[in-house]
């Protein structure tokens, strides 16, 4: 039941993540956003997101996950309310900046939740396991979202999910344990006959610092911020208004695509989890995986005219291919100490915010620059989008050169408590 509550406040932070892509035009709408304007406000999550990991990191290795879990769901449970009862834009950015802050410790704390209560050989495949459950919440963002739109306003949506938030705060306090200590159970390691891990001793800076001065961490992070940072700026925003733009797709049809590829990528962080475990190699499964998603991007780049058919496996390809960034925090966790695997999962993770909050409103700003005196000419407003899917292929590209740089762990803790 922990796990479950734990994974539901995932969901809700994937949801979260996503759900401006089916609503863009009703916020543009709500608040008269320019196209910068709205990727500002998308992106205000991501900030405070990226900021908001290492602290994150540092939190859970010290407080522990339940206390941060908890104060974390009451958190954007706040904000999803203030986010949908906003009548100006700035009301909605501070929801959406509450929201991001509050959602933004729930994946650490799911990462350290797993490396302790669970065999340190199966954390990858635990991993993609809590990816493919979170992702059904980008999923409800997609075409669930727009068909909900028919029936209630994005408002009413937004309301219902931070009451949904503050319920599982107040659950998760109640059932969640930081570790089987605290349940008076043996941990893993004991149960097969080993000593447990030891803690960290001394001040948490001290942690962090051997984290950060270890080389072997920052790879990760380069590959986040130009994988995970394109995928979630495209899927997360502007993957819907480029398909109505650019192919004509009413919004069902343009959030099936997105579907398809949130779909994807949860499926295949599930997938190159338990293959990575299973082959004990991490770094042949990251470079095929993250090559895909880099390929991916040409057809749409270059205009290329694409059917129904080919439009749909193109998204399912690139969310395949995306996932396979996601062992990046497996590999971060094994190249430090046990005891600091919330603050170098954290580090890295923080790669994947800081790059989604550059592109989300670069791309908008691309947009309304080539948009700029030609209100009525749809092919500056394609060319608009065509700069931002380079400039997200450039951040990919990043991304790709960075996996060729990540230490193989061989499925195992490197570094030695």
């Amino acid at each position: 039941m922990a796990f479950g509550l734990v994974a539901l406040a995932y969901i809700l932070s994937f949801f979260h993540r996503f759900a401006p892509a089916a609503i863009a035009g009703d916020l543009q709408q709500s608040f008269h956003a320019s196209g910068a304007e709205l990727g500002g406000l998308a992106a205000t999550y991501f900030y405070v997101y990226s900021v908001m990991q290492i602290p994150t990191g540092v939190l859970v290795d010290t407080l522990g996950p339940r206390r941060i879990l908890a104060i974390g769901g009451l958190v954007a449970g706040a904000g999803s309310l203030l986010f949908g009862l906003a009548d100006g834009l700035a009301a909605a950015s501070l929801g959406r900046l509450l929201v991001g802050l509050g959602v933004s410790v729930t994946f650490i704390s799911l990462l350290k939740l797993n490396a302790a209560w669970f065999h340190d050989r199966h954390f990858a495949t635990l991993t993609g396991l809590s990816i493919l459950l979170g992702n059904i919440g980008a999923l409800l963002a997609a075409l669930p979202l727009a068909w909900a739109l028919g029936f209630v306003s994005w408002r009413a949506v937004f309301v219902a999910v931070g009451g949904l938030s503050l319920a599982v705060a107040a659950l998760g306090w109640l059932v969640v344990r930081d570790h089987p200590g605290k349940a008076g159970l043996p941990s893993m390691r004991e149960l097969d006959g080993k000593t447990a891990h030891p803690k960290h001793e001394g001040h948490w800076y001290d942690g962090l610092v051997v984290v950060a001065k270890n080389r072997a961490t920052w790879p990760g992070f380069w590959v986040n911020l130009g994988i995970s940072g394109s995928f979630f700026a495209f899927g997360g925003l502007w993957a819907v208004p480029f398909l109505h733009d650019a192919y004509g797709m009413e919004r069902g049809a343009a959030t099936a695509h997105t579907s398809l590829l949130l779909a994807g990528f949860a499926l295949g962080a599930f997938f190159v989890g338990t293959l990575s475990d299973r082959l004990g190699r991490r770094k042949p499964v990251i470079v095929a995986g993250v090559l895909l998603y880099c390929l991916c991007w040409l057809p749409l780049l270059l205009g290329w005219n694409l059917s129904s058919t080919a439009g749909y496996a193109l998204f399912l390809a690139m969310g395949l291919g995306a996932s396979g960034f996601t062992l990046t925090w497996a590999c971060a966790k094994e190249v430090n100490r046990h005891a600091l695997s919330g603050m170098a999962t954290s580090v890295v993770n923080t790669g994947a915010f800081f790059g989604t909050g550059i592109l989300q409103p670069l791309t908008g700003w691309l947009i309304d620059r080539a948009a700029a005196g030609h209100p009525a000419s749809a092919a500056h407003v394609l060319a608009g989008y065509r700069a931002g899917l380079g400039a997200m292929l450039g951040f990919a590209l990043v991304g790709l050169a960075a996996t060729l740089f990540i230490r193989e762990t061989r499925c195992r803790y490197v570094v030695l408590d």
